[in-house]
């Protein structure tokens, strides 16, 4: 079979398949089967601010219990057992983890601004992380805050988290930029080991029987995969950074696409977590078979084949594919 080992943010992998951040990462048995099925590496799930400073304001009722202060304020904070699964359980689930497997162990922060989020970085650093996935992850609703701030203020985090530890920092993106390639570009002049293309956003919907917030989680399908090749088409081969995929790959052929267009690892969840090792053992399966069939002896031998690396003139190659689209569509049978 093909040789499936890749590099990653420096790290090799056995394979490209990434367990990515979700509730798959919290049961490390299963962790352990999904290695042993073939996965090559694991991203925990995010340590989000509002969890830590809420996890501190916790911290600080506990102190203040028998101080004579305004009952009335204190009834909005937490109680200190909300958030037991604050940065202490999430290092001591980091070391358990690269502990239990030999594969690389990636940590995640759901951030925005800089400051504490450097300290954060240094702890799972030294926790044993052997990288940190920083997700940029923010609504804006303030209609006064540009794009252009938005964007200056994710840099700086970036660099600022970069600055403070010794780990290739990896940064899981959004598709609403107005450039996603110009992005990435700044983000690999910050200092940025790899880009994870896309996040994905678990957007409510609206229950109009009772009038409130749908909250419910749709997993990921094959469906949402050409969006996030598109972005690895452009990017690869044109800028001095790594790529992942997140979001769309069910099967070894989805890894494939995504393996043509630039992709040096795939992360999987949604799959994973409705189907386990099964899965697992059968995307491993079926892109070394994909990959034996087309003659390629190795994962890297195929990689970036069909990005726009390679174009004379990317821009109008774009274009005259969206005409040839518009053009010739037809619904598919």
């Amino acid at each position: 079979m093909a040789d499936l080992k890749t590099r990653w943010l420096g790290l090799s992998l056995k394979a490209p398949f990434v367990i990515g951040a979700s509730p798959v990462g919290d049961d490390l048995d299963k962790v352990a089967a999904l290695v042993e099925a073939g996965a090559g590496a694991l991203v925990l799930h995010s340590l989000f601010e509002e969890q830590l400073v809420l996890e501190q304001m916790a911290a600080h009722r506990h102190f203040d219990a028998h101080i004579d202060t305004d009952a009335e304020a204190r009834s909005f904070l937490p109680s200190s057992d909300v958030f037991s699964l604050g940065v202490d359980r999430y290092l001591g689930h980091l070391r358990r983890a690269r502990a239990r497997v030999d594969v690389p162990v990636l940590a995640s922060l759901n951030g925005v601004t800089p400051g504490g989020w450097v300290e954060y970085a240094r702890l799972l650093a030294d926790a044993g992380a052997d990288a940190i996935e920083l997700n940029l992850y923010e609504v804006t609703v303030d209609p006064s805050l540009s794009g252009a701030e938005v964007e200056a203020r994710q840099l700086e985090v970036v660099r600022q988290v970069v600055a403070a530890v010794d780990r290739p920092v990896s940064v899981k993106l959004s598709p609403f930029y107005a450039s996603v390639p110009g992005f990435v570009s700044q983000l690999a002049q910050a200092g940025a080991a790899g880009v994870v293309l896309f996040n994905r956003f678990y957007q409510p919907d609206v229950d109009l029987e009772k009038l409130d917030v749908d909250r419910t989680l749709v997993p990921s399908t094959s469906a949402e995969l050409p969006l996030r090749l598109h972005a690895l088409a452009l990017v690869h081969g044109r800028i001095d950074i790594g790529l992942s995929v997140s979001g769309g790959v069910h099967t070894g052929l989805d890894a494939a696409k995504a393996i043509l267009c630039g992709a040096q690892s795939v992360q999987m969840a949604s799959a994973l977590l409705d189907k386990g090792v099964a899965r697992m053992k059968g995307v491993v399966e079926e892109l070394g078979w994909w990959l034996d069939q087309k003659g390629y002896a190795s994962v890297d031998e195929a990689r970036g084949v069909l990005s726009l690396q390679h174009a004379p003139n990317a821009h109008a190659l774009e274009r005259v594919n969206y005409m040839k689209m518009l053009q010739g569509w037809m619904p598919r049978r």
